[in-house]
């Protein structure tokens, strides 16, 4: 990632504001050095314990090799073995597969949080195929927040793999299951593993489910009680926890308890909005994903990896899935006319009357538009760049979509946006920094990689 800095930087005291950022950023990037050059040891370490055993050890033997060291270094570290085992293993990943990422970690462009999430996706790779995603994943890792890399590198890892997604994806279906995790003071992790599309569903309709509660909080709503014909008075869900006006459980504590609500008593027991027996609101609130579905790989199923289909804000998802989803919804689908080179947004058109411009925006901006936020764009409100108030225009060139977070960071803190021709947003931080945040461009029909990828010296490069 990179900015601009101004000429002259806003003073703010003795130590400007730019100047604190600045020993921010170069702590920051000699953290990274020093996390890089623990990494190159830890595989050092690693491969003198291979090494040690010859080519022809049994996995058994290298295996205890490996604790060998590690019990060495967890013994004078006072930590777990085990732990510094993982950490030689992953070094060991690191360095052999991906050392393009390794380089670049070094000097300071990328992160941890960029590595992990380079070395979690591109291990899904053959081995033959790594080198090329290290080279891509460095190209773009300097000018993405860790969470808008994974979304960009899923889709290079599927343009690389040589089965399709739906084959993977039918492999992966079979180790769907639920598990409970035994924890401390009366906890366990309840965990379901299951297709994306239906884990992200389900984790949005518990949100709005609970937003509607917390709103409730502040309506003077007061909730039903739940009884079970014995009398009791008390306003509790299955597991005890109150639901009173005076309810004071935060959206996680809510997810969990009207999961439990739903799995138990199949409906949302705790319900500020129902009158009567019948069903409330809570219950009426759907799911929501806003999926991008090439025609092209819908038409060749075959050719899927080359463009596939994605939940905006997770990855790539099966053909298969993405039509499911296009025949059982009962909402119009939004076509979007792309430009065949660089992917960018044209226009968009369906063949049921819906808001055009909200139509054009989701297909625009597809998720939050604050530097580094992932958050799908069915999830966020839309913002006029200039106010409303002061004479700016309900048009698609002053409107973006920011999540409710960043955009109440728009309005009450120092940060500045002014938007640009294609819907690029420049951000302003109060230190005078410029950053621009481009819409994420659609796969193009045809390819053109000029021969300097690095951008101009006068341009602001995408977050």
């Amino acid at each position: 990632m990179s900015s601009e800095t101004p000429s002259t930087p806003p003073s703010d005291g003795p130590r400007t504001r730019q100047a604190l950022v600045a020993e921010a950023l170069a702590a920051d990037a000699a953290f990274a050095a020093a996390e890089a050059r623990r990494t190159r040891a830890y595989a050092a370490l690693g491969q003198f314990g291979v090494d040690a055993n010859g080519e022809r050890a049994s996995a058994r033997a290298s295996d205890m090799a490996l604790r060998e060291i590690a019990s060495e270094v967890a013994a004078a570290q006072r930590l777990s073995d085990r732990t510094v085992q993982a950490h030689i293993g992953w070094a060991m990943r690191i360095v052999d597969d991906f050392p393009a990422t390794l380089e670049a970690w070094s000097a300071g462009a990328l992160t941890r949080a960029h590595v992990r999430g380079i070395a979690e996706i591109g291990a899904e790779l053959p081995e033959d195929r790594r080198a090329e995603f290290d080279a891509i994943a460095v190209e773009l890792g300097p000018w993405l927040s860790p969470g808008r890399l994974r979304s960009r590198l899923a889709a290079v890892a599927e343009k690389l793999q040589p089965t399709t997604l739906t084959e993977r994806h039918q492999r992966g279906r079979e180790t769907r299951c639920v598990r409970v995790v035994p924890g401390v003071d009366g906890m366990s992790d309840l965990i379901a593993t299951l297709p994306t599309v239906l884990a992200v569903g389900i984790y949005d309709r518990l949100t709005q489910q609970s937003r509607v509660l917390i709103d409730a909080r502040g309506g003077g709503v007061t909730a039903a009680a739940v009884g079970d014909g014995t009398g009791a008075d008390a306003a509790t869900t299955p597991l005890g926890a109150s639901v009173a006006a005076t309810d004071e459980r935060t959206t996680a504590q809510l997810r969990a308890d009207i999961l439990a609500d739903l799995l138990l008593a199949a409906a949302p027991v705790a319900d500020p909005t129902a009158s009567g027996d019948g069903p409330g609101a809570l219950g009426a609130i759907r799911a929501r994903v806003q999926v991008v579905v090439p025609a092209l790989s819908v038409l060749r199923p075959g050719e899927e990896n080359l463009d596939p289909a994605e939940l905006v804000g997770h990855g790539p998802i099966d053909v298969d899935t993405a039509r499911r989803i296009a025949e059982a919804t009962a909402l119009p689908w939004d076509r979007v006319i792309t430009h065949p080179v660089t992917g960018a947004v044209l226009m968009t058109d369906t063949y049921q009357r819906t808001a055009a411009i909200d139509r054009h925006l989701r297909a625009r901006d597809r998720r939050c538009r604050w530097p580094g936020c992932v958050v799908p764009a069915v999830r966020c409100e839309v913002d006029h760049t200039v106010d409303w108030a002061l004479g700016g225009t309900t048009d698609v060139a002053n409107l973006a979509h920011l999540c409710q977070r960043h955009h109440s960071q728009k309005q009450f803190t120092r940060w500045r946006v002014r938007q640009r021709t294609g819907g690029v947003l420049k951000w302003t931080s109060p230190s005078g920094r410029v950053y621009a945040d481009e819409p994420l461009p659609y796969s193009p029909a045809v390819r053109f990689l000029p021969d300097d990828p690095s951008p101009p010296e006068d341009e602001v490069a995408p977050f």
